[in-house]
């Protein structure tokens, strides 16, 4: 299997890369029926051979909505977004109909999750503790296109309570912060808002003194390491003063 910290930082290329002509707004998924239309863009690992993460557009319940379901898979839909002052809240409702019951966060073997929605951070590179700088240099001179350093997820898991932060366990220039978890309804919508700013400051602010730039919203679901399978959905995502 793939170096998961490398996985990760080479999908950060790619959705960098897919947002070369990047909007400075944040575009609806797209009509009900097809597949989230442009800028919106499934991304993975170069030369991806086990499946991808399916994502389409529907209507569910009175919102029209992305559907994200796992097989085993790997992928996130990306929606690029250069964007000098990243304050603001980021908005969405989002639901699961089949959670992941074997995903742990802790372990590299559970680090899989039914729907995350992902902000990824043009961070300095200055501001990345010495060892890990070294592995993001030595990953961005093997790439084309700029990797973003920082990256905050929000997850629906499982198991952690709601407010718990964690490290991913392959890289730590990816955080978790935990809204919702087995103790939430299924098949429900649920409403979220979040400072991105101020969640930023609690997950990085140790490294940056200063707010970055955006690179991009992610939103997508894993289940290539438990080898499971799960269906989500989200909708009305915004970003909003």
């Amino acid at each position: 299997m793939r170096s998961k910290p490398l996985r990760w930082l080479v999908c950060g290329a790619a959705m960098a890369a897919a947002g070369a002509a990047a909007d400075t707004m944040l575009q609806p998924f797209a009509a009900a029926g097809g597949a989230p239309a442009a800028p919106w863009k499934v991304v993975g690992l170069p030369h991806q051979t086990k499946p991808f993460t399916r994502f389409s557009v529907v209507d569910l319940d009175g919102h029209r909505a992305l559907r994200v379901e796992a097989e085993s898979s790997y992928g996130n839909l990306f929606h690029p977004l250069h964007q000098a002052v990243a304050s603001g809240h980021l908005a969405w409702q989002w639901r699961v109909e089949e959670p992941i019951a074997q995903a742990d966060l802790h372990e590299r073997q559970g680090d899989d999750t039914a729907l995350k929605v992902c902000v990824l951070w043009d961070m300095a590179i200055e501001h990345v503790p010495f060892l890990e700088r070294q592995l993001l240099r030595a990953a961005r001179d093997r790439s084309d296109v700029e990797i973003p350093a920082a990256t905050v997820c929000y997850v629906w898991d499982s198991h952690l309570a709601p407010g718990t932060h964690i490290d991913s366990p392959f890289t730590r220039r990816l955080r978790y912060l935990v809204l919702r978890s087995g103790a939430d309804p299924l098949h429900r919508w649920l409403p979220e808002r979040r400072d991105i700013a101020a969640d930023f400051a609690a997950l990085f602010g140790s490294e940056s003194p200063e707010l970055p730039p955006l690179v991009g919203i992610a939103v997508g679901a894993d289940a290539d390491n438990t080898h499971s399978h799960s269906v989500a959905h989200v909708a009305d995502l915004s970003l909003e003063p």
